[in-house]
């Protein structure tokens, strides 16, 4: 009787180990992060959610200028291939880097690679943004976003770019442009940001920059979209490009360098820095009916791209 006690004893522990086991749900054991290449979501789609997700609710906090020096150095020590070099420098500031796939277009190969320079911590609590980098073509060339809420679906517009002009650095804001103390972060206006810092560290290599906003429809009417050279006029040669591709596209289009047009960017802080080092710099601002169009949108993203590849052939690269 004492064998038969014992032996029930087990039977009954056993079933006390075994049965949860298989009637719950594993854990999901997955590391918290992808590894070091993501191959999720798209480029598009990952900065429509930083936009959403991120952005909108970030807060301000204005770095100082170590803070900017060393995030700058942090990029350009990435550009100029020293990639750990770059991650020790960044990591000081609390950022690093991610290797991030597109999702290829119309299935055709497995999608361009992009570096992405970001916060680490927690997003929301500095608001300073990221940089994507072109790991499959040289870099040449600026995309920048600068109020990726303030000015609705121009995390698109910029995404649709980098992804349209191989060899793109993609610079985009961190915060609302109000979320800081007066105009704190504002970033197409102020020097002491990191989108500047970044901004200007491609200046001193000589890319030319993209920069894209957008207004509403009632700001410019009759306009689908305003398009500048900014403080200079290095960049007249895409901005005419641009600009007839549009028209060419249906599109109603304000040249700034033919008549007076509202919202031509003279003032931009990161155009009067290209003009002053005589760097090619376009200042586009879209219609709130263009970027809130997936279609009409894609087509402008589509001729921006095609301009900004100019840049590309004629320095032959």
């Amino acid at each position: 009787m004492a064998q038969k006690a014992l032996l029930v004893v087990l039977l009954v522990a056993a079933a006390a180990v075994v049965v949860p086991a298989l009637d719950s749900p594993r854990t999901d054991t997955r590391p918290p992060h992808p590894g070091p290449t993501e191959a999720a979501p798209g480029l598009e789609q990952r900065l429509a959610s930083y936009a959403t997700d991120v952005v909108a609710d970030a807060h301000y906090r204005p770095p100082g200028r170590t803070e900017r020096e060393t995030l700058a150095e942090g990029v350009a020590l990435y550009l100029d291939g020293e990639h750990e070099r770059a991650a020790r420098r960044l990591v000081e500031v609390g950022f690093g880097v991610r290797t991030v796939r597109d999702t290829p277009r119309d299935g055709d190969g497995p999608g361009r690679r992009y570096a992405e320079i970001a916060d680490r911590t927690d997003e929301t609590r500095r608001g300073w943004g990221r940089v994507y980098v072109d790991l499959d073509t040289a870099p040449r060339y600026s995309v920048q976003v600068p109020h990726p809420v303030a000015d609705a679906y121009t995390d698109r517009l910029g995404a649709g770019v980098l992804r349209g002009a191989p060899g793109g650095v993609l610079v985009i804001a961190g915060a609302h442009r109000r979320a800081g103390e007066g105009n704190a972060a504002d970033v197409a206006h102020r020097q002491d940001t990191v989108f500047h810092a970044v901004a200007a560290e491609l200046v001193d290599r000589g890319f030319p920059g993209i920069q894209v906003h957008g207004y509403a429809d009632s700001s410019v009417p009759g306009r689908d979209v305003v398009v500048s050279t900014g403080a200079g006029d290095r960049a007249l040669p895409q901005a005419r490009t641009l600009a007839g591709a549009l028209a060419g596209d249906g599109f109603e289009v304000c040249r700034a360098w033919e008549e007076k047009c509202p919202l031509e960017g003279r003032n931009n802080t990161q155009g009067k820095l290209a003009a002053a080092e005589g760097v090619p710099f376009l200042h586009i601002e879209v219609s709130r009916a263009v970027r809130g169009d997936t279609a009409r949108s894609a087509r402008a993203v589509a001729a921006m791209a095609a301009a900004v590849r100019e840049w590309g052939a004629r320095t032959g690269n």
